[in-house]
Protein backbone atom coordinates (compact mmCIF):
# COMPACT_ATOMS: atom_id res chain seq x y z
CA UNK A 1 0.00 0.00 0.00
CA UNK A 2 1.19 3.58 -1.06
CA UNK A 3 1.66 6.29 1.68
CA UNK A 4 -1.29 7.88 -0.05
CA UNK A 5 -3.40 5.42 0.44
CA UNK A 6 -2.05 4.69 4.00
CA UNK A 7 -2.77 8.72 4.41
CA UNK A 8 -6.50 8.74 2.91
CA UNK A 9 -7.37 5.33 5.19
CA UNK A 10 -6.00 7.15 7.92
CA UNK A 11 -8.11 10.58 7.56
CA UNK A 12 -11.07 8.65 6.61
CA UNK A 13 -11.02 6.46 9.89
CA UNK A 14 -10.06 10.06 11.56
CA UNK A 15 -13.20 11.88 9.97
CA UNK A 16 -15.13 8.87 11.01
CA UNK A 17 -14.06 8.62 14.56
CA UNK A 18 -14.63 12.19 14.29
CA UNK A 19 -18.23 11.55 13.63
CA UNK A 20 -18.68 8.77 16.54
CA UNK A 21 -17.09 11.40 18.73
CA UNK A 22 -19.24 14.22 17.89
CA UNK A 23 -22.62 12.02 17.61
CA UNK A 24 -21.64 10.94 21.28
CA UNK A 25 -21.06 14.50 22.50
CA UNK A 26 -24.70 15.66 20.80
CA UNK A 27 -26.30 12.34 22.21
CA UNK A 28 -24.99 13.48 25.74
CA UNK A 29 -25.94 16.72 25.24
CA UNK A 30 -29.77 16.00 24.38
CA UNK A 31 -29.30 13.68 27.57
CA UNK A 32 -28.29 16.58 29.43
CA UNK A 33 -30.65 18.92 27.32
CA UNK A 34 -33.41 16.64 28.50
CA UNK A 35 -32.34 16.08 31.85
CA UNK A 36 -32.32 20.07 32.29
CA UNK A 37 -36.03 20.36 30.71
CA UNK A 38 -37.57 18.40 33.22
CA UNK A 39 -35.47 19.89 36.47
CA UNK A 40 -36.98 23.31 34.51
CA UNK A 41 -40.64 21.57 34.55
CA UNK A 42 -40.11 20.21 38.00
CA UNK A 43 -38.89 23.45 39.25
CA UNK A 44 -41.21 25.52 37.45
CA UNK A 45 -44.09 23.42 38.84
CA UNK A 46 -42.77 23.81 42.62
CA UNK A 47 -42.67 27.39 41.98
CA UNK A 48 -46.52 27.48 41.05
CA UNK A 49 -47.72 25.11 44.11
CA UNK A 50 -45.19 27.29 46.34
CA UNK A 51 -46.71 30.78 44.57
CA UNK A 52 -50.55 29.29 45.02
CA UNK A 53 -49.33 28.02 49.18
CA UNK A 54 -48.09 32.02 49.87
CA UNK A 55 -50.99 33.65 48.27
CA UNK A 56 -53.52 31.48 50.13
CA UNK A 57 -51.46 31.89 53.13
CA UNK A 58 -51.74 35.69 52.55
CA UNK A 59 -55.13 35.52 52.58
CA UNK A 60 -55.59 33.47 55.60
CA UNK A 61 -53.28 36.15 57.28
CA UNK A 62 -55.54 38.70 56.14
CA UNK A 63 -58.12 37.48 57.52
CA UNK A 64 -56.71 36.69 60.50
CA UNK A 65 -56.19 40.65 60.93
CA UNK A 66 -59.41 41.51 59.93
CA UNK A 67 -61.14 39.64 62.17
CA UNK A 68 -58.82 40.35 64.94
CA UNK A 69 -59.32 44.00 64.11
CA UNK A 70 -63.49 43.77 64.50
CA UNK A 71 -62.86 41.25 67.63
CA UNK A 72 -60.52 43.89 69.38
CA UNK A 73 -63.35 46.99 68.09
CA UNK A 74 -65.95 45.19 69.71
CA UNK A 75 -64.44 44.35 72.76
CA UNK A 76 -63.54 48.27 73.27
CA UNK A 77 -67.13 48.84 72.92
CA UNK A 78 -68.66 46.57 74.66
CA UNK A 79 -65.90 45.27 77.68
CA UNK A 80 -67.65 47.65 80.15
CA UNK A 81 -70.73 45.80 80.01
CA UNK A 82 -70.76 43.52 82.68
CA UNK A 83 -69.51 46.75 84.78
CA UNK A 84 -72.26 48.73 83.69
CA UNK A 85 -75.06 46.69 84.62
CA UNK A 86 -73.55 46.49 88.52
CA UNK A 87 -73.66 50.48 88.52
CA UNK A 88 -76.90 50.03 87.40
CA UNK A 89 -77.97 48.67 90.44
CA UNK A 90 -76.33 51.12 92.39
CA UNK A 91 -78.17 53.53 89.97
CA UNK A 92 -81.35 51.54 90.92
CA UNK A 93 -80.93 52.24 94.33
CA UNK A 94 -79.66 55.88 94.27
CA UNK A 95 -83.18 56.44 92.09
CA UNK A 96 -85.24 54.38 94.90
CA UNK A 97 -83.86 56.41 97.66
CA UNK A 98 -84.24 59.90 96.06
CA UNK A 99 -87.90 58.72 95.51
CA UNK A 100 -88.42 57.76 98.77
CA UNK A 101 -90.71 59.53 101.44
CA UNK A 102 -88.75 61.70 104.42
CA UNK A 103 -89.19 61.23 107.65
CA UNK A 104 -88.96 64.08 110.05
CA UNK A 105 -85.32 64.21 110.78
CA UNK A 106 -83.88 62.91 107.05
CA UNK A 107 -82.64 59.88 108.98
CA UNK A 108 -83.70 57.30 106.97
CA UNK A 109 -82.46 59.01 103.59
CA UNK A 110 -78.87 59.50 105.16
CA UNK A 111 -78.81 55.66 105.97
CA UNK A 112 -80.41 54.79 102.51
CA UNK A 113 -77.34 57.39 100.84
CA UNK A 114 -74.69 55.60 102.97
CA UNK A 115 -75.65 52.20 102.20
CA UNK A 116 -75.77 53.41 98.39
CA UNK A 117 -72.27 54.78 98.71
CA UNK A 118 -70.93 51.69 100.75
CA UNK A 119 -72.28 49.30 98.12
CA UNK A 120 -70.52 51.97 95.18
CA UNK A 121 -67.57 51.42 97.30
CA UNK A 122 -67.72 47.65 97.33
CA UNK A 123 -68.12 47.24 93.72
CA UNK A 124 -65.64 49.49 92.67
CA UNK A 125 -62.86 47.56 95.27
CA UNK A 126 -64.55 44.51 93.86
CA UNK A 127 -62.97 45.68 90.17
CA UNK A 128 -59.48 46.05 91.77
CA UNK A 129 -59.92 50.14 92.64
CA UNK A 130 -57.86 51.32 95.74
CA UNK A 131 -57.63 54.42 97.57
CA UNK A 132 -53.98 55.42 97.88
CA UNK A 133 -53.33 55.67 101.27
CA UNK A 134 -51.46 58.33 103.70
CA UNK A 135 -49.09 56.76 105.16
CA UNK A 136 -46.96 58.86 107.74
CA UNK A 137 -48.40 61.64 106.14
CA UNK A 138 -44.97 61.38 104.09
CA UNK A 139 -45.31 63.39 100.85
CA UNK A 140 -44.76 61.02 97.84
CA UNK A 141 -44.69 62.48 94.38
CA UNK A 142 -45.72 59.60 92.67
CA UNK A 143 -48.22 59.30 94.98
CA UNK A 144 -49.78 62.48 94.99
CA UNK A 145 -50.10 65.92 93.50
CA UNK A 146 -49.25 69.19 95.35
CA UNK A 147 -52.03 71.91 95.11
CA UNK A 148 -50.79 73.80 97.99
CA UNK A 149 -47.62 74.14 99.48
CA UNK A 150 -46.80 75.63 102.93
CA UNK A 151 -43.68 76.73 104.45
CA UNK A 152 -43.15 75.60 108.08
CA UNK A 153 -40.45 75.62 110.49
CA UNK A 154 -41.69 72.48 112.06
CA UNK A 155 -41.17 70.06 109.30
CA UNK A 156 -38.01 68.63 107.72
CA UNK A 157 -38.66 66.70 104.47
CA UNK A 158 -42.21 67.54 102.43
CA UNK A 159 -45.10 66.66 104.30
CA UNK A 160 -48.96 66.23 103.61
CA UNK A 161 -51.00 69.16 105.54
CA UNK A 162 -54.07 68.14 104.20
CA UNK A 163 -56.25 66.21 101.83
CA UNK A 164 -58.51 67.45 99.04
CA UNK A 165 -59.13 64.80 97.02
CA UNK A 166 -58.94 61.57 97.56
CA UNK A 167 -56.07 59.19 95.12
CA UNK A 168 -56.83 56.22 93.55
CA UNK A 169 -55.32 53.13 92.06
CA UNK A 170 -56.28 50.47 90.04
CA UNK A 171 -54.40 46.74 90.07
CA UNK A 172 -51.28 48.46 91.71
CA UNK A 173 -51.45 51.32 88.43
CA UNK A 174 -51.99 55.08 89.57
CA UNK A 175 -55.31 56.23 87.48
CA UNK A 176 -55.75 59.12 89.73
CA UNK A 177 -53.06 61.27 92.19
CA UNK A 178 -53.71 62.75 95.55
CA UNK A 179 -54.95 66.37 95.57
CA UNK A 180 -52.96 67.29 98.97
CA UNK A 181 -51.89 70.30 100.68
CA UNK A 182 -47.74 70.08 101.25
CA UNK A 183 -45.78 71.85 104.08
CA UNK A 184 -42.04 72.37 103.50
CA UNK A 185 -39.35 72.78 105.54
CA UNK A 186 -38.68 76.64 105.58
CA UNK A 187 -36.17 78.04 103.04
CA UNK A 188 -33.11 79.65 105.10
CA UNK A 189 -33.09 83.66 104.86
Amino acid sequence: MSVENKNNSGAIKGKSKAKKDEAQETKSLKNKLSKKEKEHKLLKKEKEELKDKYLRLAAEMDNLRKRVEREKKEHYQYALSEFMKELLIVLDNFERALESEDDENGKSFREGMMLIHKQYVDLLMKKGLRPIELKDNKFDPNLHQAFVTEESEEVEEPEIGEEFQKGYSLHDRLIRPALVKVIVPKKGE
